[in-house]
């Protein structure tokens, strides 16, 4: 590289060090040398100096000066060469697409990232979504593993920073549905309670905390219920907390179904197909393209999700606007911990 540059940081590098990001797209400088580099400030974070140990953000730009290295290649990325029918799969999700966003429907228990025993993932499928673009598409954010439905990902830079502010600064509309046990009462409103991690007998998991945790808001309406068993909720959160509406949903008395982590035991039904998966489904996205038109998708249900909405009989194919009758009552709180 003979010339200043500045790369977006993406997802998959959320919260690593500045030193390990260097590593990762130059393999061939030394620690050493990373450090002198950030501490003459020659490396820069949105402008700003930074130090080696330095933990990035989504979305952030990172000054990277003339350097006499070649940008790490895909072979050095670990990104291996994609089967016809990994292709074909990938691209089989695809429910929309421009020169600058990808919109796929993610199916129920396909990573978004890699892990140490995460080896298939949705990031590692992103080459064949290139369709003979420059840039290989860019994750903007996230869903749970087991969480199905739409997601956005930026076939370029422009349209990855464009997208990833919108987020970050709330400008994106998410709706959700979910079956959960039981029925909600009140049966619309909105859950004001932080969460935070907590570490218990070495599992990790969100929580509660009144005091010290990060603000988690969630809007959640009733759409029907089937007797006292179980409600089919619109969920609408306005915060992007790890595993936010399922604590909601288990702090409200009605976890998901199949959520054995939030809910314990009460979040099985004996009986019910698919009573072990996880019924959280990201239905919908409402955003601002970054040509600055208003774009609004919506994600249809697994076959496997549907056969468990049409053992209820719910009709998951009707139209309907979930939230409409808040414009004519308001926004019931059903839950602030913040009062």
């Amino acid at each position: 590289m003979k010339k200043v540059s500045k790369i977006l940081v993406t997802s998959a590098e959320e919260n690593i060090r500045i030193d390990r990001w260097f590593k990762r797209h130059f393999p061939t400088l030394s620690h050493s040398f990373i450090t002198k580099l950030a501490r003459t400030g020659q490396v820069r974070v949105d402008g700003a100096r930074v130090k080696s140990s330095t933990r990035l953000k989504q979305g952030q730009l990172v000054r990277v000066p003339p350097l006499k290295v070649e940008v790490k290649s895909k072979k050095h990325r670990n990104i291996p060469d994609l089967s016809k029918d990994q292709i074909s799969f990938i691209r089989s999700l695809v429910i929309y697409m421009d020169d600058d966003i990808i919109v796929v429907n993610k199916p129920p228990g396909l990573a978004v990232q890699g892990g140490s025993k995460t080896l298939f993932h949705l990031d590692g499928l992103l080459n064949g979504l290139k369709f003979g673009g420059l840039e290989r598409p860019k994750l903007v954010h996230r869903l749970d593993k087991d969480t199905s439905g739409i997601m956005l990902l930026a076939r370029n830079s422009f349209s990855a920073a464009q997208l990833i502010s919108s987020f970050r600064n709330r400008e994106i509309s998410k709706v959700y549905w979910a079956l959960v046990v039981g029925v909600p009462k009140p049966r619309l409103g909105e859950i004001n309670a932080p969460i935070s991690k907590k570490k218990k007998f070495g599992i990790e998991k969100m929580s509660v905390e009144r005091w010290n945790g990060a603000e988690a808001i969630s809007d959640f309406s009733t759409i029907e219920t089937a007797g006292r068993h179980v409600s089919w909720l619109a969920l609408r959160p306005h915060t992007g907390r790890t595993h936010q509406l399922r604590v909601h949903c288990s702090l409200i008395g009605t976890p998901i179904l199949g959520d054995f982590k939030y809910g314990g035991r009460q979040a099985f039904i004996d009986g019910v197909p698919g009573t072990r998966n996880l019924h959280l489904h990201a239905r919908s996205l409402e955003f601002k393209h970054p040509s600055g038109k208003k774009k609004y998708f919506v994600a249809s249900l697994s076959e496997k999700m549907n056969q468990t909405w049409q053992f209820f009989g719910f009709n998951a194919a009707k139209t309907f606007d979930a939230f409409s009758e808040w414009e004519t009552k308001g926004k019931i709180k059903c839950l602030s911990l913040h009062e």
